[in-house]
């Protein structure tokens, strides 16, 4: 099987000091810097950076032309490297990352990224829904505390319910050290 890595949004806006700090994206992007090494070292031509970038300032972040869309140090992308821009939360909707795959006869990705709830969650039912076999890196994604009403959901626990709905029927889940030993 082709593999490529999909590296999603792990963007300054997202950290500390940012306009939209998720919970513990340090760990979260250390440990996406690992399964990039790895493709690094052993799948180099097969890595798709996403970066959101809104298309104006009412989003609230990545804001064109700030330091809040530069992708985070730990995970920023070599020049051999492809970095596919997008305004949505699916990476494939109005960009040409499909047609990237296809070129490359890509069957099966290995996405990790932020926000768990939102943009990963959308890629990666995308990506199934697209016939791609999925891979998630649970903990090399972040999210979130969601607010509806009067209720609150802890970061934790809306991360652990989108990577339980994913791999119910989308993607087969992993920590990196589970993803490294069966390499």
């Amino acid at each position: 099987m082709n593999t490529a890595l999909i590296v999603i949004d792990i963007q300054e806006d997202y950290f500390p000091n940012g306009k939209f700090p998720l919970s513990n994206p340090e760990n979260a992007a250390n440990n996406a810097q690992k399964v990039l090494e790895y493709f690094r070292s052993n799948h180099s031509e097969n890595i798709f950076h996403i970066q959101h970038i809104a298309p104006d300032d009412s989003f609230g972040f990545f804001e064109p032309n700030t330091e809040g869309i530069e992708i985070y140090e730990a995970v920023k992308p070599k020049n051999n490297e492809t970095v596919i821009n997008k305004q949505l939360p699916n990476s494939f909707i109005n960009t040409d990352l499909q047609e990237k795959l296809q070129e490359k006869n890509i069957d099966n990705v290995v996405v990790v990224g932020m926000m768990t709830q939102m943009c990963v969650d959308a890629t990666v039912r995308a990506a199934a829904d697209l016939g791609y076999k999925v891979t998630l890196i649970e903990d090399a994604c972040a999210s979130s505390e969601l607010i509806y009403k009067e209720h609150t959901v802890s970061a934790k626990d809306v991360h652990y319910s989108f990577i339980s709905a994913l791999k119910f029927a989308y993607a087969e889940v992993y920590t990196v050290a589970d993803f490294m030993d069966q390499k």
